[in-house]
């Protein structure tokens, strides 16, 4: 019976990894469509949304069905508990992907982003489907060492998004408000995307260590990483 229990668990962060390959391509293909203004690949990455909240509801009844019938306890407890933090931090970053497609649906057929902005955004879709790909790998190695390792690649955002905001604000800007806007909201995308694979990392440590590591500022994991953005349509 035990053992049928652990299987449980072992499948609950199978499929919290397999959630982070879907988010991960979500990312990479709402960055694809955004620069390629590709309506067809904005739409399928708006849909593949809503399964996945389909997936993390799905791995939230495991959650409380095993905290219901098998009163878990020490390292299982801790894991059932991170596995839920986990599922919002995913769906979360779903919800973002979409709404990074959301804004080349808004724009189309026009390109979002000039041409010669790709680079910026290129490289912050790049950072951020890497990370969320970090998370994954951390959650089926359970490896601490990589987990803190990944706040090293949210310091690489946070320079990309500096230099997101210099270029906005340099007087020489010449692509108008909207323009503006788009990337302001697109960065901000990027940044939190970014924020919430770190917040799963640290969620790693606590499942392997029982201690919820301390996040940059002072404040504990996950606090805050279920902060919003905004989206384009104000949802």
């Amino acid at each position: 019976m035990r053992d049928t229990y652990h299987e449980q668990l072992d499948d609950i962060l199978a499929e919290l990894e397999r959630m982070t390959r879907t988010v991960s391509t979500a990312v990479r293909r709402s960055t694809t469509a955004l620069l390629a203004a590709d309506i067809r690949q904005a739409e399928e990455v708006i849909a593949a949304d809503i399964q996945l909240d389909a997936a993390g509801e799905g791995v939230e009844e495991k959650v409380f069905e095993l905290m219901a019938r098998q009163a878990p306890v020490a390292n299982e407890l801790r894991m059932l508990v991170a596995a839920l933090r986990m599922v919002a931090d995913l769906e979360r970053m779903g919800d973002l992907a979409a709404h990074v497609s959301k804004i080349a649906r808004l724009r189309y057929p026009a390109p979002a982003i000039p041409a010669e902005l790709h680079t910026v955004i290129e490289e912050m879709g790049a950072v951020a489907g890497r990370m969320v790909d970090s998370a994954g790998d951390v959650i089926k190695s359970r490896d601490v060492e990589a987990a803190t390792a990944l706040e090293s690649v949210d310091d690489e955002m946070d320079k990309l998004r500096s230099n997101q905001f210099r270029l906005m604000m340099d007087d020489t800007w010449p692509h108008g408000v909207e323009v503006a806007v788009d990337i302001a909201l697109l960065g901000r995308y990027y940044e939190r995307i970014a924020d919430h694979a770190v917040s799963m990392a640290r969620r790693v440590v606590y499942l392997v260590t029982g201690e919820l590591p301390v996040a940059v500022g002072g404040t504990a994991a996950g606090s805050g990483a279920g902060a919003s953005a905004p989206s384009p349509n104000g949802n």
